[in-house]
């Protein structure tokens, strides 16, 4: 009779017990999930460029990012963050004024 009340009393505490892992920052976490992240600073020399399908590719292949927003003139914008994205706003003469990531 002891051994059961001795083993239910037990088993709690070794849920309890486990590995410990390194934290893991939302960062990190993405980055395992989209497979990459952005860098604008490696896409700047696009600025000036008329904005083009052609350069929207380039600009994705360069900056490392997965996916593409274009900004359009007097656009609204949601404030979501994606580190694998990158942004290109564009002015009225089409010509690319903001490169970023996010």
């Amino acid at each position: 009779m002891r051994i059961p009340i001795l083993t239910s009393l037990a088993l709690p505490l070794a849920a309890c017990a486990g590995y410990a892992e390194t934290a893991e920052t939302p960062t990190d976490r993405m980055r395992q999930l989209t497979g990459g992240t952005c860098d604008a600073d490696a896409v700047q020399g696009y600025l000036g460029r008329e904005a083009s399908d052609q350069i929207g590719a380039e600009i994705v292949d360069k900056s490392g990012a997965k996916t593409l927003r274009w900004g359009p003139p007097n656009s609204v914008w949601t404030m979501d963050y994606r580190s694998d994205r990158v942004n290109v706003q564009y002015d009225e003469a089409m010509t690319i004024t903001e490169i970023t990531c996010g």
